[in-house]
């Protein structure tokens, strides 16, 4: 199930999926520890008099959005059988580590009732359910769970009355023992004060709601560290009641988006609209502590037990630039100093990093064919000092840059520089973007071309002349060895990878939307008759014939295909092919006719996102349902980078 609404303060982050339940608890690093580890935890309304009850999900009308300019949810909920209209507010503050719901609930009928809401809590606190205990604390009247140093405190409202008067600790271990849930069903709850080894825990808030009334209640979950802390920030929400916590968010990231609004020339309304989400859903996703994080759906657990919860080098080099782009270059600054603390001392980022710097799960093998080998995508490493580079042509902070001139940026660009065929000098076999193939990749080269370019700028700022000859002369013979090694003169178009023969390279035909970024990162000018006839089979070849349409990543892409899928597809539509399609096209644009013939890429992406705004990685290529994790953070980087780009080249072309 897609996961949307994310809210978050960089240290907590809350996910709801499509029937709003809260999915993912993540604390006290964005992407590391998920204390629900993906189960649901449950919204239920029950309605007096002949005691209807309904968890929040199908059966009820529902809108998930924001708030504009805002990460403070706007949620609508109908249930036609209860007779029941909920507004909902939900938002994580902006300094304190609270979660807090506002619930107006709306009565249609015409007689007066009561209406009892409950919230059901599935923690497996540190990703697992064992040695938890959850209590009720009759000093600060909340729920605490609790496990070694990860305790969360929950409360409640409700017309001046401060703290849970209604609720169960129980036991989860089987199904039949949920008894605070399906006590919730009946109405009533146990007060079962403690439970311990895999608790779970329900509270209820009763509302006596008049004829055609409104009545509204709050709730909200601290994160700490101990009980103190947690107690503490309970106390917080009293002294600045939940309704000002609520409200001093949502002016928070208003004047956060719109600090400095950026003219956007020549784009309908609902990119913009897209735009502005996309900038806020990329905060959700970044670790204070500087991980960016590829995205936090812990739905794809499912496939390969694993997640996407990780650092890569790639995805925050691409979320970096956007954001520095579009005028929040310190939003990533700890990214820089991040990856300059994780580098190897060689100078070469490994697959992925947890949000914590610490080496992350890897499916890249050390030995390809008996030989050993890095297990690296070498474009995670190159792209970090091409991101920054854009970071410090936005921010002009050399002060900022210094320290990491040796300690990333020339340690860095000096493995770029070694680690290069002595014959060709192309850059030495690693894994491809996809994570799937170990060649020589097009993709690779020029994101090495790109990277070794920023640091002979560096270089050369730094009055280090002879090394930035040295990186030029690199950048210079590695694009020389494109041209000669990877353009497959059969096909009359580059090939998307080489393996190394004793003739040159085996070339691999499959066409790839990777193949664009030898033009988009400037390795190659998008308008050579060899690079047209590359992105003309890209479009030809990938572009979906089917209602949703949309562009694969690659012919025969089985990646999350679902069995219903045509089969004449090359694969799934995901929004970064689409997006790279519409960049190639704004590089090659000479007038603005020619430039508006991008906007069908920008507007696909507009089309197919959730109501919310959020991009999941890719869609169905039928009905247009978001597929693999959603939100996908590269999803909505290269949207903002496309979106200004395109900006970018209508201003210079009308002006």
């Amino acid at each position: 199930m897609p996961k949307d609404i994310p809210v978050s303060n960089g240290s907590l982050l809350i996910n709801f999926d499509s029937d709003y339940q809260i999915r993912d608890v993540y604390f006290p690093h964005i992407g590391q520890e998920n204390h629900s580890r993906g189960k649901p935890f449950r919204f239920g309304v029950w309605v007096g008099g002949d005691g209807r009850f309904s968890w929040v999900g199908p059966g009820w009308e529902k809108d998930l959005r924001y708030l504009d300019n805002s990460l403070v949810t706007d949620v609508f909920l109908k249930n036609e059988t209860l007779g029941l209209e909920l507004r909902c507010h939900d938002t994580v503050d902006l300094d304190l580590n609270v979660y807090i719901k506002k619930i107006e609930v709306l009565n249609l009928e015409d007689k007066a009732r009561q209406v009892r809401l409950f919230f059901s809590h599935d923690f497996d606190l540190y990703g697992n359910d064992i040695g938890g205990t959850a209590y009720f604390d009759p000093r600060s009247k909340s729920i605490v769970h609790y496990k070694i140093n990860r305790y969360f405190l929950i409360s409640c409202c409700v017309n001046e009355k401060w703290g849970v008067e209604h609720y169960s600790c129980g036991s989860k271990g089987n199904l039949g023992s949920l008894a605070t849930e399906n006590g919730a069903e009946d109405g009533e709850l146990d007060e079962n004060p403690a439970s311990w080894g895999s608790p779970h825990s329900t509270i209820g808030i009763w509302l006596d709601l008049p004829a055609r009334g409104k009545e509204t209640a709050y709730y909200w979950m601290a994160a700490g560290r101990k009980h103190d802390e947690v107690a503490k920030l309970n106390l917080k929400v009293h002294e600045k009641t939940p309704h000002e916590l609520i409200d001093r968010s949502a002016k928070y990231w208003e004047t956060w988006l719109l600090k400095d609004p950026i003219p956007l020339s020549g784009l309908p309304k609902t990119e913009i609209d897209v735009f502005n989400r996309s900038l806020l859903i990329l905060r959700t996703q970044i670790d204070n502590r500087g991980a960016i994080i590829a995205a936090n759906d812990s739905d794809i657990v499912r496939f390969g037990k694993d997640t996407y919860s990780y650092m890569w080098g790639r995805d925050g080099a691409f979320v970096s630039v956007a954001l520095a782009k579009a005028g929040y270059s310190h939003v990533c600054m700890k990214y820089f100093d991040f990856c300059s603390r994780v580098l190897s001392e060689e100078g070469y980022l490994f697959q992925h990093y947890n949000p914590d710097g610490s080496l992350a799960s890897n499916w890249h093998p050390w030995l390809v064919d008996g030989k050993e080998v890095l297990p690296i995508q070498e474009d995670s490493t190159a792209l970090i000092p091409w991101a920054i580079w854009i970071h410090y042509q936005s921010l002009k902070d050399i002060e900022f840059i210094k320290p990491l001139y040796d300690t990333l940026i020339k340690k860095a660009a000096n493995f770029l520089l070694s680690h290069r065929d002595p014959e060709t000098r192309l850059p030495l076999p690693s894994y491809d973007l996809w994570e799937e193939r170990y060649a020589v990749h097009a993709h690779t080269v020029a994101s090495v071309v790109a990277g070794l370019r920023a640091a002979a700028n560096f270089a050369e700022l730094f009055q280090d002349m002879s090394l930035a000859e040295k990186y030029d002369t690199a950048a210079n013979e590695i694009t020389a060895g494109i041209k000669k090694y990877l353009y497959h003169t059969g096909l009359k178009r580059y090939a998307r990878s080489g393996t190394r023969t004793d003739d040159g390279y085996k070339l691999d035909e499959v066409i790839d939307i990777s193949l664009l970024s030898l033009a988009t990162l400037g390795a190659l000018d998008p308008k050579d008759p060899r690079m047209v006839e590359t992105a003309r089979a890209v479009r030809e070849q990938l572009w979906l014939k089917t209602p949703i349409g949309g562009c694969a990543r690659y012919q025969d892409d089985l990646y999350q295909r679902t069995e219903d899928s045509p089969k004449d597809i090359p694969g799934n539509p995901w929004f970064i092919s689409t997006l790279w399609l519409g960049e190639y096209f704004i590089d090659c644009a000479k007038n603005i006719e020619e430039l508006q013939a991008a906007l069908p890429y920008l507007e696909w992406c507009g089309n197919n996102a959730l109501p919310s705004g959020v991009l999941a990685e890719q869609v169905h290529p039928v009905n247009g349902s978001p597929l693999s994790v959603s939100p996908l953070t590269w999803s909505h980087s290269a949207f903002v980078w496309t979106v200004l780009r395109y900006s970018e080249k209508y201003n210079s072309l009308k002006y």
